[in-house]
């Protein structure tokens, strides 16, 4: 049940391309040949970006930046959501009074 489904690979079809063949180059015995110079070794280049220590004071800086940018981030947030709540019960209210004032225009006549 927990094991995957291998599918199985299907048969070639249509017309196969045979390998192609390589034929053996002979080698003349009592040649020298000269080993290739060696190659100077590249410099090594010194990164240009600085390395990033990692110390018990900068995870605990990253960890208090980190709590603050939530912290703020969710007051945001919390701060907007209750702006739209107000917002909607204020129109609600307003509502409710325009409407008592427009029936009540009505019945004195």
């Amino acid at each position: 049940m927990f094991r995957p489904k291998l599918p199985t690979m299907p048969q070639p079809t249509g017309i196969v391309i045979p390998p192609t063949v390589i034929e053996p180059t002979t080698i003349t015995p009592g040649t020298p040949t000269t080993p290739p110079a060696p190659a100077a070794p590249a410099p090594v280049l010194a990164s240009t970006r600085p390395t990033i220590q990692l110390t018990p004071g900068t995870a605990l800086a990253l960890v208090g930046g980190g709590t603050a940018v939530v912290l703020v981030v969710g007051a945001v947030l919390v701060s907007m959501l209750l702006a739209v709540a107000i917002t909607g019960a204020s129109v609600a209210v307003c509502a409710v009074v325009l409407r008592s004032l427009l029936a009540s225009d009505t019945r004195r006549r």
